[in-house]
């Protein structure tokens, strides 16, 4: 339940950044916000997926869609497309590369953190109910 959250969440703060911002910080921002996106996913149809696994499943398949553009299948695919344009871009840009990391860091940061609280309650339940 929380990853469906976290990944409306996620397609949230991505628009909202879009109607306030432009150029690069917009873009960039995207770019990490994505790989987020990807990592809330991941636990959805994983929940027991560790932080690590995730991102690194994330960063994974976002670095693939961007070398996938060095092809130009997902340029075709994206001029057909507006769906295809949101999920596989159309030109390759390596600076992307990074920010891909940068929202795996964020996404497992957060992801380990929402580990770690929920291990603890559990801990504090296990505690009270024993």
């Amino acid at each position: 339940m929380w990853a469906a959250g976290a990944a409306v969440l996620t397609v949230t703060a991505g628009l909202g950044i879009r109607s306030v911002a432009g150029g690069d910080v917009a873009k960039y921002a995207g770019d990490a916000l994505y790989t987020v996106l990807i990592h809330a996913l991941v636990v959805l149809v994983a929940p027991r997926v560790r932080p690590g696994g995730a991102a690194g499943a994330a960063l994974a398949f976002s670095w693939a869609v961007e070398f996938a553009q060095l092809t130009g299948v997902p340029a075709e695919l994206s001029a057909r497309s507006a769906a295809a344009r949101l999920v596989l871009g159309s030109t390759f840009n390596a600076p992307d590369l990074f920010w891909y990391a940068v929202g795996a860091g964020a996404a497992y940061g957060a992801h380990t953190v929402w580990a770690a609280g929920a291990a603890w309650v559990r801990g504090r339940g296990g505690a009270a109910a024993g």
